[in-house]
């Protein structure tokens, strides 16, 4: 039941999402923070795959109209089709919509409407940037550390001076004190992050 309303749970931000695209407008971005997109590296191959994916809704309703297939069998096909199409971009939308964000108070990671973990800036003990381009899978967790990989990509890595729960796609929990994730400029979010004194160095 719980798997069910966190799946109900992303429809609804993806739809909200396409609104916000349409606007141009961000999720949870308040005013003076900082917000830096992950979006780059994935959306053209996504907008590509949707492209596909709208002219095979074209053939197969064409395929089956040629072959006389009757209207009950051909719209729930057609529907089905369509609303995949619509999830699609919602995906795409809230990748886009929903960036990570650092503000005076957190860092806040997030990846669409599936992933959102909030960090106090006090338990960032330091950030740095690194490269890898071979990670399995979105979401993982070994030993601790928590990798949210973008197009199979990681480029900053957050170490924490005490664990904080993370919250998987489908609800569950993981006890991390080292998330790495993908920024499509990470060194601007580790300059935020880094303490002033630092920076002066």
């Amino acid at each position: 039941m719980r798997v069910l309303r966190r799946i109900a749970g992303f429809d609804a931000k993806g739809m909200a999402s396409l609104a916000l695209w349409v606007a141009r407008r961000r999720d949870g971005v308040p005013p003076g923070a900082l917000a830096v997109s992950y979006s780059r590296a994935q959306s053209a191959t996504m907008i590509l795959l949707l492209v596909m994916m709208a002219v095979e809704v074209v053939v197969v309703e064409v395929v089956l109209r040629a072959f006389d297939v009757p209207a009950w069998i051909r719209v729930p096909i057609l529907v089905a089709d369509l609303y995949g199409l619509l999830v699609g971009f919602a995906v795409v939308a809230a990748c886009v919509t929903r960036p990570h964000v650092v503000t005076g108070r957190e860092l806040r990671i997030r990846y669409g409407a599936f992933f959102d973990l909030r960090i106090p800036r006090e338990l960032v003990a330091s950030v740095r940037t690194v490269r890898s381009y071979s990670e399995a899978g979105l979401f993982r967790v070994e030993d601790e550390r928590l990798t949210v990989a973008v197009a199979s990509q990681v480029n900053v890595v957050v170490e924490l001076s005490e664990p904080v729960t993370a919250v998987r796609p489908l609800g569950a929990e993981a006890e991390v004190t080292t998330v790495r994730f993908f920024a499509d400029e990470p060194a601007t979010l580790v300059a935020a992050l880094r303490p002033a004194q630092e920076k002066a160095v």
